[in-house]
């Protein structure tokens, strides 16, 4: 069987279900809700494929109906941590030894057993544990998370068949291993795609994981855990270990089989865990592989000739879907005086549309904010404006938590370019806008492109081609991801690499080769085919 060579097409997009009124779908996700909702979920570590369970546990709730508990789940302790590490370990003997095409064809089934199968209840799942609309729910988790399993196999395929010339008297090769030891993977509450990929892809190249989830999204998370085992991925190759990032970060991080670190989430925490990293490098077997993909302050630039209608929509769209809670969320605009006021109007009207309450509810455009702790900060930030000389809340700021966290899309106008919320990542539903003089295009663009640390997305609205090339010139490492006329939220795998520089982290590209290659090891092979017998050269005689 190991004489195949098998090259993957490259896959489509999987659909995306639209959920309309009267659609099949729409019926099955209501079940699938109606489901979840009403069972209590025990939640176990995952270790060696076998469930343990510490007595030490937390409680998993609706964030928009926060006296609603979905299950607890328990949480491990050092003691587990170090069994996660033998057991990833163990697992590493042979899935790092099992042919690519075989790791390959399990990624398939578990894409497969999430599209048909078990679609609906992780949408549900998501929905209810993590406070998603149906819509937001599809694009992450099933669309996006099958994505990337199925175009893993496909640049999977590519990078193993780049191969090095060889020429008559020797044959090279280069073999593509996996990292020697085990993968850290602490993962983000907002996207379940991202939990996937973040123990998918290395798992891809043939390593194994230890697999720290967000403690808010641990209800869809735990599922991915089954699917894995339904699909015969071999015990060990992910283990599932929720629990305090402290107790976890301090017994994982010294051990000298810590081989890489896939990371989701915020610049303060990344920061921190690299450093600890850096702090323990003389223990290690290998240099650890660091991936990280982390907090952003995405801007909207309009140019005059753009579109104010268009604008409108981008901004609303790419501020308040899932709350903001999304690291390309927009959260800063710059907008030209003479839009202004027609912008304005439009937006005070498309806001005033919105509906915002459960999930449950088909018609809220908007639901909560993921906790009380995400609440309060970004309270912290409307709060702020509200009292500063130099901003003022001109759409929204309402905020409520009595019955879940929600917060009302918020729009922020200052007078001052660098003020707080121009600057600093929110992560809620909360955009601030800075308007600009006509005349003064090209120097705001300057402006924008030095007034936060981040660099991860942004985008450019305008009619004017040469407005626009000017505003990819200037905002050239402003951005990993840079829209023309779009909203700077909603890449596709396959279609929009995604990841930023900066303090957005390593920019390696979720859900394509960039990323993977990153989980590979290379060994090359040199082959002489007849050996030379005189150590001498030509020009010595």
């Amino acid at each position: 069987m190991d004489n195949i060579l098998y090259h993957f097409e490259r896959p489509k997009n999987e659909p995306v279900n639209t959920y309309a009124p009267n659609s099949p779908e729409r019926e099955l996700l209501r079940e699938a809700l109606n489901k979840v909702a009403s069972e209590m979920a025990d939640i176990p570590l995952i270790i060696g494929g076998q469930e343990v369970r510490t007595g030490e546990t937390a409680k998993v709730v609706m964030p928009h109906k926060h006296s609603h508990t979905l299950g607890v789940y328990h949480m491990a302790g050092e003691k587990e941590v170090k069994m996660a590490i033998e057991a990833s370990m163990k697992a590493h003997k042979e899935w790092s030894r099992l042919p690519w095409l075989e790791r390959a064809s399990l990624m398939l089934k578990v894409g497969e057993l999430f599209s048909t199968k078990y679609r609906y209840e992780l949408a549900a799942s998501v929905m209810l544990g993590q406070s998603k609309n149906p819509m937001q729910a599809e694009i992450d988790a099933p669309c996006e998370l099958i994505d990337f399993l199925r175009f893993s196999t496909y640049y999977a395929s590519k990078i193993y068949t780049d191969q090095p010339l060889s020429e008559p008297t020797i044959l090279n090769r280069v073999e593509y291993r996996p990292l020697e030891g085990f993968v850290f993977a602490l993962t983000p509450f907002n996207f379940t795609s991202i939990a996937l990929n973040l123990t998918m892809a290395p798992a891809m190249m043939g390593n194994v994981s230890v697999w720290k989830p967000s403690s808010t999204a641990v209800l869809s998370n735990y599922l991915l855990m089954k699917v894995y085992k339904e699909a015969g991925i071999p015990d060990g190759v992910v283990n599932f270990i929720p629990g305090k990032g402290s107790v976890i970060g301090k017994a994982l991080v010294p051990d000298p089989n810590l081989a890489g670190f896939h990371f989701t989430g915020s610049s303060a925490t990344f920061n921190t865990l690299w450093k600890q990293i850096a702090s323990n490098i003389d223990t290690y077997r290998s240099y650890p592989k660091i991936v990280g993909e982390t907090g952003g302050k995405n801007f909207v630039f309009v140019h005059p000739s753009a579109d104010a209608q268009e604008v409108a929509v981008a901004l609303v769209r790419g501020a308040f879907e899932y709350q903001g809670q999304k690291c390309s969320a927009a959260s800063r605009a710059y907008i030209p005086h003479s839009l202004w006021k027609e912008l304005r109007e439009r937006l005070e009207a498309m806001i005033a549309t919105i509906k915002m309450g459960d999930v449950m509810d088909f018609s809220n455009f908007m639901n909560a904010v993921i906790d009380e702790a995400s609440f309060d900060t970004i309270k912290g930030y409307i709060d702020h404006a509200r009292v500063s000389n130099d901003a003022e809340v001109i759409i929204g700021g309402g905020c409520d938590k009595r019955e879940g966290y929600f917060v009302q899309p918020t729009v922020i106008l200052t007078t001052n370019p660098h003020f707080k919320t121009m600057e600093e990542e929110i992560f809620g539903p909360v955009l601030t806008l800075f308007v600009y003089e006509d005349k003064d295009f090209e120097k705001t663009l300057s402006l924008a492109d030095n007034t936060a640390r981040y660099g991860l997305t942004g985008s450019i609205f305008a009619r004017d081609r040469y407005a626009i090339q000017k505003a990819m010139d200037a905002l050239r490492f402003s951005a990993g991801n840079f829209y023309i006329n779009d909203k700077p939220t909603g890449a596709v795998v396959g279609q929009q690499p995604f990841g930023g520089s900066r303090a957005s982290g390593t920019n390696d590209k979720a859900g394509g080769m960039l990323n993977l290659i990153r989980w590979t090891n290379a060994r090359c092979i040199k082959e002489t085919f007849v050996s030379p017998t005189d150590y001498t050269y030509p020009f010595l005689k």
